[in-house]
């Protein structure tokens, strides 16, 4: 198998729950191609869009949301929701930076972990039924808006996690080590505009301000990061991953907010 097959399939493996199979050798194909991260966030915000347009047609939407939530970690697995736990407890932990650090990597989850993944869980929700209500106003293809946002939300959380990795500096040796040490600016940039184009293709105007949305995010996160761990491990790339997730639907719901309120002159919005 070629190096770009083998990155391509290890994406899959990496960031979803689809059994393609996982190794070393795919990792280091896939570092070298960071893109791919990218490549597969578009594929895989495509599956959950889909989900969403299915159930959105036949469902009452609070069944809805909580199915696609259910759908998102099906799909992509809870890996990063497990590094959001871990951030929280470090970054939540008192005392020396060492103490912090050593929250972070601990296998056990404690109260700030469980604090922060139950919150993020509740502003998914709650954006996505945002979105539903806004839907209900939207002038044009209105049950296509949920689905588009989804695919824009998880295209930005895998730039995100590009974001953090290109950004930050590793503070132990690690699977997130190597990822960090290998996303180099010129590959960033390359799935930067990769992502990009694909969010003004689905969303216009409003695709870009969701996918500059969730880079933003990412480097909130890695100054939190950095001030409390003095830099980053794969749970802080994870974290990035799932409040990036969250904010884009948010600022998009905020985005349509305005269009349903008279504002659409300042969008362009081909849905």
């Amino acid at each position: 198998m070629s190096g770009f097959l083998l990155a391509l399939r290890t994406s899959f493996g990496f960031l979803s729950t689809i059994p393609v199979g996982m190794s070393m050798e795919g990792l280091d194909e896939l570092v070298k191609r960071s893109y791919l991260q990218t490549f597969a966030g578009i594929v895989l915000g495509a599956m959950i869009g889909i989900f969403a347009y299915l159930t959105e047609s036949y469902l009452p939407s609070t069944i809805s949301a909580v199915l696609i939530m259910v759908f998102i970690y099906y799909i992509t697995g809870l890996n990063h929701l497990d590094g959001l736990g871990d951030f929280g407890d470090g970054a939540t932990a008192h005392g020396s930076l060492e103490k912090k650090v050593n929250a972070l990597k601990d296998l056990s989850l404690g109260i700030g972990g469980v604090s922060y993944t139950v919150l993020a869980l509740i502003a998914l929700y709650a954006s996505i039924s945002s979105l539903q209500a806004e839907a209900l106003f939207f002038s044009d293809n209105a049950a296509l808006l949920v689905p588009i946002s989804l695919l824009i939300a998880e295209i930005g959380a895998k730039q995100a996690m590009l974001t953090v990795a290109a950004f930050g500096k590793p503070i132990h040796e690690g699977l997130g080590s190597m990822i960090i040490n290998n996303t180099t600016f010129p590959r960033y940039a390359v799935s930067f505009v990769l992502g990009a184009l694909a969010c003004v293709l689905a969303f216009g105007t409003l695709g870009i301000i969701g996918y500059i949305s969730a880079i933003v995010t990412a480097f909130v996160i890695l100054n939190i990061s950095n001030r409390h761990f003095k830099g980053v491990n794969g749970d802080c790339i994870g974290t990035s991953n799932e409040i990036a997730r969250i904010i884009v639907l948010m600022v998009l719901t905020v985005a349509i907010t305005a269009v349903n309120n008279g504002y659409g002159g300042l969008f362009w919005t081909p849905l």
